[in-house]
């Protein structure tokens, strides 16, 4: 029983229900009652996290999601998220978070984690980083491959959120465990084949508003492509890493400065 855990899902639903968000969850029998396993979730809108655990709960489980670091830094979400056991990821070097992932997953938890890293801007399937494969070998567990659609709808990178009701339909499908073997990059290749069929199956089925922007340009819509995305992500990245460049120098121009001044104190 995780009764902080379960009430913020009880608010969360809450939540959805005043949204007028319809869900269509299916394949949740592919999630086991017991034992560890990683679910693999594509990115498209900044709730996924809270959808992605709704088929869990047909089972009464809970799913510990990797996030970003700064996530838990926050003075009010970093206390929830500790609360319920979520799994903090620093982008500079992730490897407390792999191993407290494959900690988990030996105790028996469900991982939840997003191999494209971040939204996808043009809604189709990123390239996928291999950790979801590798701690699923390690750990000896499966890999859930699950797919969200339609949360681009209500919050999504570039564009404002729509959180009032407007009865979005969103669709979830779990797909089959996808047992682990090695190498690691086998795995991650039949991992996002998996989920692409699954998100084109997905799509075909959900009613798509043509020139619409959460609709990918392969479907009649004006999302970016995945190269034109793909080149934005890269412009974004390299705007934050010039950003951090300039606040390391700022912060060790200041030190520099504190030295400076204290050493003339003592010379006076």
């Amino acid at each position: 029983m995780e009764p902080f855990y379960r009430t913020i899902i009880g608010v969360a639903r809450t939540l959805f229900a005043a949204q007028g968000l319809k869900f269509t969850v299916t394949g949740e029998e592919n999630i086991p009652a017991t034992g560890g396993a990683v679910i693999a979730i594509n990115h498209t809108g900044y709730l996924d996290f809270t959808y992605a655990g709704l088929p869990a709960r047909v089972t009464k489980r809970y799913v510990r999601f990797m996030a970003k670091k700064e996530v838990f830094d926050h003075k009010i979400s970093g206390p929830m998220m500790r609360a319920m056991k979520h799994i903090p990821v620093d982008r500079g070097d992730a490897r407390e978070s792999y191993r407290l992932a494959v900690e988990a997953l030996r105790a028996g938890e469900l991982v939840g984690v997003f191999p494209e890293e971040t939204i996808s801007r043009s809604f189709e399937l990123k390239a996928f980083r291999s950790g979801a494969a590798r701690m699923a070998n390690e750990a000896g567990v499966p890999v859930i491959p699950m797919i969200i659609w339609g949360s681009q709808r209500v919050w999504t990178k570039g564009h404002p959120k729509r959180l009032g009701r407007t009865n979005t339909p969103i669709t979830i499908e779990v797909g089959a465990p996808i047992q682990p073997y090695e190498p690691a990059t086998e795995m991650t290749a039949q991992l996002h084949a998996t989920m692409e069929t699954m998100l084109h199956r997905v799509q075909d089925a959900y009613v798509h508003e043509q020139g619409a922007y959460w609709v990918p340009r392969r479907l009649g819509g004006s999302a970016p492509t995945l190269e034109e995305a793909t080149a934005l992500d890269e412009a974004a990245a390299a705007e934050r890493r010039a950003r951090k460049a300039r606040e390391r120098a700022e912060r060790e121009g200041a030190v520099s400065n504190e030295r400076d001044d204290e050493r003339g104190t003592s010379a006076q």
